[in-house]
């Protein structure tokens, strides 16, 4: 299994090299307090970053946290119950 994420992670950066190297254009990213240049690749590439970043922080938000909550209740629960059998 740890060969296969290999695999998979070394096609993922081949992938993102492929898209640095293809879009070579200048682009200048305005933020709120600030801008810089950077080529549309590095642009994209950031881009599908942050979507990653914040897509997976909206998961561990809705379903991880509540999920660890209720593992948590549930173990408490359970813990008199053991002890009172043995």
């Amino acid at each position: 299994m740890n060969m296969f994420r290999l695999v998979v992670a070394l096609l993922f950066l081949a992938y993102g090299l492929i898209i640095g190297v293809l879009n070579t254009q200048p682009i200048t990213l305005k933020l709120l307090f600030t801008e810089f240049q950077t080529s549309s690749g590095v642009g994209i590439m950031l881009s599908l970053l942050l979507g990653v970043v914040v897509g997976g922080l909206i998961v561990l938000a809705t379903l991880v946290w509540p999920l660890y909550a209720k593992l948590r209740k549930a173990t408490r629960a359970m813990a008199p119950s053991q002890d009172a059998g043995a």
